[in-house]
């Protein structure tokens, strides 16, 4: 346990929870440099193959960045170059990291699940970007995310308001995957978890870089033609084997990962 977040490992998974509940779990420097020491143990970990990102208590995932902490005239320097949470620039990561928001996801806590690959919400959840509201923007990533994954219309919505969203009117939109009863949002998560965990995690880690990278592309055929570093690790690994001689003899397979 930190000073900042707790990280647990059950199996393949690695459960990082945000311990700040005083102060909504917002993140200040020292908090932000932990949880990118956490992550980096955790991109660097064979054994480790998904990870959970979650908040302390009901009330909220992470608020954001603490204005309070900041206000008082601390020490601001010495934030990770990997972003807000150790996660928001982070762009070396192929495993999948999933979201479980327990309530208030704002600005760079928004930010941190955007940054995730699922999100999945308690019934009560809120979402937002106000940094608008207090003269600043969300430049952790919220910006360019948003547009990309809710369409530019409906980002702008939200960004140049910086109204409040439920997690109801976030799957309608596109960001959440999952709305769970409130309680229960770490056990919903915890089951995609183990879907992702039953498929081949070079695959997985392909199929994520590839999806990633193609965004970036000019075209379809670009995306398609391109040769990626994870794809590449599928093609040569004991698991793309494994595969096609589990499903031909009618077993689960022993995935390996290398």
């Amino acid at each position: 346990m930190g000073d900042y977040c707790e990280v647990s490992k059950e199996g393949r998974l690695t459960l990082i929870k945000i311990n700040r509940p005083e102060v909504m779990n917002s993140l200040h420097p020292p908090g932000n440099s932990e949880l990118a020491s956490v992550f980096d143990e955790f991109v660097a970990d064979p054994d480790q193959w998904v990870a959970i990102i979650t908040g302390e208590g009901n009330k909220a995932f992470c608020a954001g960045n603490d204005l309070k902490y900041q206000a008082s005239g601390a020490d601001m320097s010495g934030q990770p170059a990997t972003g807000f949470g150790g996660i928001t620039s982070r762009f070396d990561n192929p495993k999948p990291v999933i979201a479980a928001v327990n309530g208030v996801a704002m600005g760079g806590g928004f930010e941190i699940a955007l940054a995730c690959d699922l999100i999945i919400a308690s019934e009560d959840a809120v979402f937002a970007l106000p940094e608008p509201r207090v003269g600043l923007a969300a430049l952790a990533g919220g910006i360019h995310r948003l547009p990309r994954e809710i369409g530019m219309k409906q980002a702008m919505g939200m960004l140049l308001t910086g109204r409040r969203v439920s997690a109801v009117e976030g799957k309608e939109l596109g960001f959440v995957n999952e709305i769970c009863p409130q309680g229960e949002v770490l056990q919903c998560a915890r089951a995609w978890a183990t879907l992702i965990l039953e498929c081949a995690p070079l695959s997985v880690r392909g199929s994520k870089e590839a999806a990633m990278q193609g965004m970036n592309a000019f075209s379809i055929e670009e995306a398609i033609k391109t040769r990626y570093k994870q794809i590449q690790a599928m093609y040569e690994s004991s698991d793309f084997i494994e595969g096609p001689k589990a499903f031909s003899e009618k077993r689960a397979p022993n995935w390996q990962g290398k």
